[in-house]
C-alpha cells in the first residue's frame, strides 16, 4: 500500500469513528466499534509516517490528499 494512501484511509477512520463514539457514550454503551477503528486509523497514520523518509509535514497534507483523491477518480 502506497504510504499516501495509507496516511489518507487512516485519517478517514480516525474522523468516521467519531460519531460513533460520540453515540456510543450518550446511548451509555462501551465504545468498541469506534475505539477499534480510531486504533485502525492511528495505526495507519503512524505506519505511513514511520515509512515515509523524513515522515510528513503538516503543510503537505492537503496536497496528499488532494493527490489520493485524485488518483481514485
Amino acid at each position: 500500500m502506497d504510504n499516501d494512501v495509507a496516511l489518507v484511509t487512516g485519517l478517514g477512520l480516525m474522523v468516521l469513528s467519531l460519531p460513533s463514539i460520540i453515540a456510543a457514550w450518550s446511548d451509555r454503551r462501551a465504545p468498541r466499534t469506534g475505539v477499534v477503528a480510531l486504533l485502525a486509523g492511528a495505526g495507519l497514520v503512524l505506519w505511513a509516517a514511520l515509512r515515509r523518509p523524513g515522515g510528513f509535514r503538516l503543510t503537505e497534507m492537503p496536497e496528499v490528499l488532494y493527490g489520493v483523491i485524485a488518483r481514485l477518480l
